[in-house]
């Protein structure tokens, strides 16, 4: 009944609601630093885009190039207008270049500790995942992932700044790789979270001029605050671009999201003061992390991967005291979003405490 690629798969497993969760614990209060999103909020430049929007318009599709956007996000990176493709979320586009690339049998080079939705469609189009171990830093390991390249090898994914350790390779580390890698290896650098790397010219898109065998992803949802409306998208030359767009399932941004994406877009003072103040709770944690001795890598996204041991006690210990985080994606490590000051404050004492009775014990 089913292809033999999805048989055995692992699909995603969402997160309880935080209504379930508040009620199953028994809390009043419950905040999310789990999900890496954006602790801030949305600009309030998108709720009166909204406000604006026409309901009338209700009945109406969608436009299905979403011209505005693609404008808006054109001009500001200096690319041609055709070379962007959007999707509902970067897992649309994830699994639309998938399913344009991979044939049974062929091979895709994934990082052992990245993105899940990079194997998961891989897998589903039958392809063959070879994972490399990241180096002892947390950062992907380029020189192992050439050593991986067969005339099989289809796709590499780079996820930059990587989920869940927040490494972050600069572009001339990436342009050098591309150097070495063969025209018939699509390289896709999903770049979801490169706006908290709180430095000038940090992303790969320019490169997308000189190297046709690259992808850049981007996404709406972290820096932007837009997780809910789902607004991803794609760079990347023809003929590739064509065969995208050929596949891409008609209307599949809705106005709402468009209004949206694009108001959000255009506040860059929001996101500056986001990523700001991202950046300066990074450091507070950082400094928490060496203080109580826990091994972390040095990220450069709006959440920090430590190590604490007993991961499993100290997740339900701050989930009981109303703070999720994330857990299960490396053994006896830990992943949490940087969330508001007063938050990431009192998760800090939550935790000093926590080891401290441990230590005494």
């Amino acid at each position: 009944m089913v292809k033999e690629s999805v048989k055995h798969l692992n699909p995603y497993v969402p997160e309880q609601t935080l209504d379930d969760l508040k009620k199953q614990y028994g809390l009043k209060k419950l905040v999310r630093l789990s999900a890496n999103e954006n602790a801030f909020g949305t600009s309030p430049e998108v709720a009166r885009a909204l406000d604006s929007w026409h309901f009338s318009d209700a009945n109406l599709y969608p436009d299905s190039n979403a011209e505005v956007l693609r404008r808006s996000i054109a001009t500001r990176f200096n690319i041609s207008e055709d070379h962007l493709l959007f999707g509902n979320g970067l897992d649309e586009v994830i699994e639309l270049l998938c399913r344009v690339i991979l044939e049974p049998g062929d091979e895709v080079i994934d990082p052992a500790l990245t993105f899940s939705e990079y194997q998961l469609h891989s897998q589903i189009e039958g392809a063959k995942i070879k994972r490399v171990a990241l180096d002892d830093a947390g950062y992907l390991n380029l020189a192992a992932i050439k050593r991986q390249l067969t005339p099989k090898t289809k796709i590499i994914w780079i996820c930059n700044p990587n989920n869940p350790t927040g490494t972050f390779l600069e572009p001339a580390t990436i342009k050098s790789f591309l150097e070495a890698i063969p025209d018939s290896v699509t390289v896709i650098v999903d770049e979801a979270y490169i706006d908290f790397v709180n430095e000038k010219n940090v992303s790969v898109i320019q490169l997308t001029k000189q190297f046709n065998n690259l992808v850049v992803l981007r996404t709406l949802s972290k820096a932007y605050g837009l997780a809910n409306f789902r607004v991803g998208y794609a760079v990347c030359n023809p003929p590739l671009m064509a065969y995208l767009q050929a596949a891409r399932l008609p209307y599949n941004l809705s106005t709402f999201a468009e209004v949206a994406a694009t108001a959000a877009f255009k506040d860059t003072e929001f996101v500056k003061r986001v990523v700001n103040t991202i950046a300066e709770e990074r450091i507070k944690w950082n400094r928490f992390l060496t203080k109580q001795k826990l091994p972390f890598y040095e990220s450069s996204a709006n959440f920090i991967f430590f190590k604490a041991g007993n991961s499993d006690k100290l997740h339900d210990y701050l989930l009981r005291n109303g703070y999720l985080i994330r857990n299960g994606l490396k053994p006896g490590w830990l992943r949490i979003t940087i969330g508001r000051p007063e938050d990431n404050s009192a998760v800090q004492k939550l935790m000093a405490a926590y080891f401290n009775a441990s230590f005494n014990m």
